[in-house]
């Protein structure tokens, strides 16, 4: 059994993707990373490739032919993780507004805590972001509340995207059964966890917007998340979630 595995997916990040590998490959836990890059026409992957000889065994790669959405992004990245038989099992973005020193908790809250899934949290303490506008602050805060009320989940941040699983909860949830690809993504994926009885943890962190190359986030994708969330709810009354 392997480690841990950080799973990074990537478009268009050249301004940002050697600093946040050589950042998580200093840490003082031996984390290993899985770049899944998107064909990313500014040359992302192959900075990748040229980084490799430096971290034998630690850095991976996997490319794929176009941009085909967040959550496919990931769900390559858990299937192959699987199949690499590692135990923890890490979504974080590019862009360094997840602090990577915060692997380390949420790290610790699965494999010292006992936690199947650690969530770093914007909400869990008041609202911890940086360098978003008002207008984005109370969109995101008050989806997030949205999809609380709706679900019924004890989490405060619904739409984080810096996660910890620990291997049972990605082998549990039926990854080719995952209906969004979008940020709503993040939100099934909690909602899977909750609803199959797994123990939860919300970590607190601060999130800050990206300094470097564009963001990916539209108003778009919110709504994605808000009109989404009912058709999930309904559908899981029709859903048995027993645990194999």
């Amino acid at each position: 059994m392997k480690d841990a595995l950080v799973i990074i997916p990537t478009y268009n990040e050249r301004e940002n993707i050697e600093a946040i590998i050589r950042k998580v490959m200093a840490l003082a836990h031996p984390f290993e990373i899985l770049i899944v890059d998107d064909g990313s026409p500014d040359g992302t992957a192959d900075m990748v490739r040229a980084l490799q000889p430096e971290f034998p065994g630690r850095l991976h790669l996997e490319t794929r032919a176009g941009k085909l959405g967040l959550g496919t992004a990931y769900i390559h990245g858990f299937k192959y993780a699987l199949r690499h038989v590692y135990e923890y099992i890490f979504e974080m973005d590019a862009d360094f507004s997840h602090n990577p020193d915060d692997l380390i908790r949420l790290y610790q809250a699965c494999a010292v805590e006992g936690y199947d899934m650690a969530i770093g949290s914007r909400y869990i303490q008041g609202v911890n972001v940086v360098n978003w506008p008002m207008s984005r602050v109370l969109m995101s805060y008050f989806a997030s509340a949205y999809v609380k009320l709706i679900t019924g989940m004890p989490i405060e941040d619904t739409t984080a995207g810096f996660k910890c699983y620990r291997r049972k909860v990605l082998q549990t949830i039926q990854l080719n059964k995952i209906d969004f690809v979008g940020y709503a993504f993040q939100i099934e994926m909690k909602f899977l966890a909750y609803k199959y009885g797994f123990r939860i943890k919300e970590v607190p962190i601060i999130f800050t917007d990206r300094t470097r190359g564009e963001s990916k986030m539209s108003s778009g994708i919110f709504k994605e998340a808000v009109l989404g969330v009912l058709r999930m709810k309904v559908s899981s009354f029709f859903r048995h979630f027993d645990r194999y």
